[in-house]
């Protein structure tokens, strides 16, 4: 691929979080069900790496996670490094363990969610004298919820991934 056709491709992703973001940012938190709002940005990594692997999904992690910094003020700066060694670890292991399918997209995305609700769960439950109970409750609803979501995610992404992706689809 041309650097042309490399920042092509690039651009058309960034476009596909478009949809994701406006409902992640402007709808579903307006209309919490369970007393929790889903989290989209996370599976929208998840569908990059799963489809791109590893370097696909390191630079798209480190993209959104910036993104997700500068638009949600609430100075979670560590999901930058956090989000970006996710990206690259299940690209990694998707693309040599895993196929490009929804199946593997789920099982990742619920890897995901976890990897980074825990540290927000360690850090309210040492700090904050947060019952671990409540905060796993709550942690699991949120998951849940956003795995609803997860078919919408992963169907703008792999039509992006059909329309820009690699040469060979699953």
């Amino acid at each position: 691929m041309t650097p042309r056709d490399i920042l092509h491709k690039w651009l058309i992703y960034a476009l596909g979080l478009v949809p994701i973001w406006m409902l992640d940012a402007f709808i579903l938190n307006r209309y919490p069900v369970w007393g929790v709002a889903p989290t989209l940005l996370p599976l929208a990594v998840t569908a990059v790496a799963v489809l791109e692997g590893a370097n696909g999904g390191g630079g798209f992690g480190l993209g959104v996670a910036l993104f997700w910094v500068m638009c949600y003020p609430t100075g979670d700066s560590w999901l930058i490094l956090l989000l970006t060694l996710t990206g690259m670890a299940i690209g990694g292991i998707s693309q040599y363990a895993l196929s490009k399918s929804y199946p593997s997209f789920l099982l990742c995305s619920v890897c995901t969610l976890i990897l980074l609700d825990a540290p927000k769960i360690l850090h309210r439950f040492l700090f904050r004298s947060v019952a671990l109970p409540d905060m796993l409750h709550l942690a699991t609803r949120e998951c849940l919820l956003s795995l609803l979501w997860s078919p919408v995610v992963y169907l703008i992404f792999r039509l992006v991934y059909r329309k820009v992706g690699g040469s060979k689809l699953a």
